[in-house]
């Protein structure tokens, strides 16, 4: 009885059935996934740091985008860490948060600490309303003949209104309006009212302004201090750098007050740190 012979490039039986050759399984690409939760831990390591803020805002940042792409990736199989994707992006989103939250906190005590020295500065000098006297060199025993610009702003405007400073910069804030704060809101407590303003800034002086340091406080209709709102969308998206002569900036502010104190919000702020007096704003709420 003749067997039958087998060639070494025939495979055994028919497709699908032991002995037939198998296609390749592709391994899960979970790389980018397990990357965005590695770079989202760090980033809120370094993010509640105040020296380190600002790289863990960095990594948020990466950790969001690697966790977007992760995730997708999971949603098409491609990957079976759609969890760590998750995750990864939920804590970059947070590191953004919590490193804006510190630049805003720094640049409010720097703005606190140049105020108090304005006022030293002022009492010393000998200043009246906001104004300052110089003495101009050359007159007889040193007495005050002429007064600097006082750039004084009014102790009260609307909302929508728009004043104007002796060097011909101008800011106006627009009617506080109603904001949503999102599900990663910080400075936003529940059963709290939180209204947004635009402020813009109008460089109309002969120099560039760094409006880095014009952060604006806000009191409630009862004159308590409102809370300013961060989040992952645009509760508050601050002024940066400096404007150019003839240019301008906008920057956007949120504040959660109290329902009961809602009715009405007072903003105050100043273009640039020690040149310039805070002008007040108040208005009710829509």
């Amino acid at each position: 009885m003749t067997m039958p012979t087998h060639s070494p490039d025939q495979p055994y039986g028919p497709p699908g059935m032991p002995g037939a050759p198998q296609a390749p399984v592709q391994p899960p690409r979970n790389g980018l996934g397990t990357t965005a939760l590695v770079l989202g831990i760090l980033g809120v390591i370094f993010a509640i740091i105040p020296v380190t803020f600002w790289l863990g805002g960095i990594l948020g940042l990466l950790a969001l985008i690697f966790g977007v792409i992760g995730s997708a990736r999971a949603g098409k199989g491609l990957a079976t860490n759609k969890g760590s994707a998750v995750t990864g992006l939920v804590l970059g989103a947070l590191s953004i948060v919590v490193a804006i939250v510190w630049t805003i906190v720094i640049a409010t005590a720097v703005k606190d600490v140049a105020d108090e020295l304005e006022k030293e500065l002022g009492q010393k000098g000998g200043t009246k309303g906001g104004t300052t006297a110089s003495a101009t060199p050359g007159t007889d025993g040193g007495a005050p003949a002429s007064e600097a610009p006082a750039d004084k702003a009014p102790g009260e405007l609307k909302f929508g209104e728009t004043f104007t400073y002796e060097d011909g910069i101008k800011v106006t804030v627009s009617q506080p309006k109603a904001h949503k704060p999102d599900g990663f809101a910080v400075g936003h407590a529940k059963g709290n009212s939180a209204f947004q303003v635009t402020i813009t800034i109008v460089n109309g002086s002969k120099k560039a302004i760094d409006v880095t340091g014009a952060l604006p406080d806000a009191k409630d209709a009862e004159g308590a201090d409102a809370e300013m709102v961060f989040d992952g969308g645009n509760a508050t998206k601050p002024f940066e750098g400096k404007v150019l002569p003839g240019k301008q900036a906008k920057g956007d502010y949120t504040f959660s007050v109290p329902a009961a104190a809602a009715g009405s919000l007072q903003v105050e702020i100043s273009p640039t740190i020690l040149e310039h007096e805070s002008a007040i704003w108040t208005g009710p709420t829509k």
